[in-house]
């Protein structure tokens, strides 16, 4: 009986360790079948792409003229009639506005009557020469008379060529009175009207003259240097798509009292009939290439002491740690020379956590 005992005892410990062997396989078979379940990791990417560096800025300016002339009368005068509007076009020879002429005619009238009167003085001048060169030779006369009519006859001679260029002085003055445009252009400006009374000289019409434009802009004196050496094309707000390439033609030699600004003017070679005086454009410089530079992410610099490094996704899915030469660093980018090659694609987010055993899979967006 007592042998019977001991014999029960012991195969209830067996049967129970009989039971619990399966248990334990099956619970292992689900821990390596969760192993193998078990996804890759989504990440985010952006493509390495290398380009020439070039920093540029932008400057805002407006389209002028290369020359741009204020006309205005030679003589002083009454305005009787403006011929112009702002914005028409104008030829050589065309009239732009004409002054009361009723002065300027008077003066011509003065100026041929003392040319008659200069004429009429100077015949009698010279028959008197005449008359004294004959009597002194046949020594009826002496010699101061003859000096003295010669004397007279000088004057009179000085008097009729005073009173020819007087004639042509009054003539000019009277076509002085038409404004005539000398170049092909376009009105700009007004500065007179009807009824004024202007003087000679005094800014009249402004015509700007068709031919090479320009892009007039402020340059801080930070960039004056990049200004002159460095490559500069315009773009107009009325058609930012398209570039016009630019080159400097003057920079002013002072800076602007208010503004500390050097005003620079970028004369335009390939402007079209889309490239109009007065619209509003952006001048944008930069610096001459030198080097070629890849921007990416802050986020997908990997950095654990002086070994910046980005991490780099392979069509398969594996993920490699590699090396990068760090140029500078921006707000929220960091500006490569080298390490990663063209096109190649980097993780942008997650890289302190990311374990390069582990496959990931690019995804678009991340949700959390």
């Amino acid at each position: 009986m007592l042998g019977h005992t001991k014999v029960s005892a012991f195969r209830k410990p067996l049967a129970a360790a009989l039971l619990l062997i399966p248990a334990l396989a099956l619970a292992g078979c689900g821990k390596k079948t969760e192993a193998e379940a078990k996804p890759t990791r989504p990440v985010l990417v952006a493509t390495v792409h290398y380009e020439p560096e070039s920093p540029q800025r932008s400057f805002v300016g407006t389209i002028r003229p290369r020359i741009e002339t204020d006309m205005g009368f030679r003589v002083t005068g009454k305005v009787a009639k403006r011929l112009v509007e702002v914005g028409q076009n104008v030829e050589i020879g065309q009239p732009l506005a004409t002054l009361d002429e009723v002065d300027l005619k008077l003066q011509a009238e003065q100026a041929v009557a003392e040319l008659n009167a200069s004429t009429g003085v100077l015949a009698n001048a010279t028959a008197a020469e005449g008359r004294a060169t004959e009597l002194r030779a046949k020594g009826w006369s002496t010699q101061a008379q003859l000096d003295q009519a010669k004397a007279t006859g000088d004057e009179a001679r000085a008097r009729l060529n005073r009173a020819e260029r007087s004639v042509e002085l009054t003539k000019n003055s009277l076509s002085y009175a038409t404004l005539i445009a000398d170049t092909r252009g376009v009105v700009t400006a007004t500065l007179i009207d009807a009824g004024q009374v202007v003087a000679a000289g005094q800014a009249a019409i402004r015509v700007a003259r068709f031919g090479e434009k320009e892009a007039v802009v402020s340059i801080p004196e930070t960039l004056v240097g990049r200004a002159k050496e460095g490559k500069a094309s315009v773009t107009l707000w009325s058609e930012p798509g398209k570039q016009y390439a630019a080159k400097l033609r003057e920079l002013a030699p002072n800076a602007d009292t208010a503004t500390r600004t050097y005003l620079a003017k970028f004369s335009l070679p390939e402007a079209d009939d889309k490239v109009s005086l007065g619209m509003t454009a952006t001048l944008t410089l930069s610096d001459p290439a030198t080097e070629r530079v890849a921007r990416v992410p802050l986020s997908a610099l990997f950095s654990q002491g002086n070994n910046p490094s980005l991490y780099v996704v392979s069509a398969s899915g594996d993920v490699a740690l590699q090396p990068v030469k760090v140029k500078s660093y921006e707000s929220n980018d960091v500006i490569i020379s080298g390490g990663v090659d063209e096109g190649a694609k980097i993780v942008t987010l997650g890289v302190q956590k990311l374990d390069p055993a582990l496959k990931v899979h690019v995804v678009s967006a991340l949700s959390f």
